[in-house]
């Protein structure tokens, strides 16, 4: 009965990306008089369906729950986006970012390419695990990530590995001192996260690159 919403649903999305039976079942929800248990029923009913049927041939299962749409190219089939499977899994909506060496990497503060991806996430609990399937480690954040604290405990990441890291810019306060101005930050606020959940070192590290924000005008 409600196969065809289903199908219609899943033809919508972009190949490659994921396709959570979870939230077809609140869609379906929505459009229907179904509870939420009922609805998420019958799109489990409705996707074996169409994956027995081959209603929709191009339908891949990644895993229970997870589902996306193949496509072909010229190297191969096309498989998932892992990386929006990543976002929604540790980062979206505002419950995680990037951190550790990539982080400084992307912000110019060294050279060096790292081969871990880590994320400080609101999904990791009390120490660094990798996740083998996505290929990224995830950590807990030094506080529970929303979105007013994020950019800023991103940032005092940053400053905290300054000393720990292979750090090669010329001047990685200036560097600094930019990214926090050219992302509207406050310094009242970073020295206050600094202070609560940080230490010593960060709060010297974020001294400096106050002194720099003058130099940069």
């Amino acid at each position: 009965m409600y196969t065809a919403f289903v199908q219609a649903y899943m033809e919508k999305r972009v190949q490659g990306d994921p396709i959570y039976t979870e939230e077809i079942a609140e869609a379906l929800a929505k459009e229907s008089e179904l509870e939420k248990k009922q609805a998420a029923a019958a799109v489990a009913v409705a996707v074996k369906r169409i994956m027995d049927r081959g209603m929709l041939p191009e339908l891949r299962c990644y895993q229970k729950g997870i589902y996306y749409r193949a496509a072909d190219t010229p190297f191969g089939e096309l498989g998932i986006n892992k990386e929006k499977l990543i976002a929604n899994k540790y980062l979206l909506p505002d419950k995680g970012y990037e951190t550790g060496l990539r982080l400084l990497h992307h912000m110019g503060l060294t050279t060096q390419i790292p081969t871990e991806h880590l994320l400080a996430t609101n999904a990791a609990r009390d120490c660094v695990r990798h996740d083998e399937k996505l290929g990224v480690s995830i950590c807990p954040p030094k506080a529970p990530v929303c979105a007013e604290n994020k950019a800023y405990l991103q940032t005092l990441d940053a400053l905290d590995l300054l000393d720990k890291a292979p750090v090669d810019a010329e001047d990685p306060y200036a560097i600094l001192a930019d990214h926090i101005r050219q992302n509207g930050l406050q310094y009242e606020n970073l020295l206050y996260y600094a202070d609560k959940y940080y230490n010593r070192k960060t709060i010297i590290q974020l001294a400096h690159t106050a002194g720099r924000k003058e130099n940069r005008f």
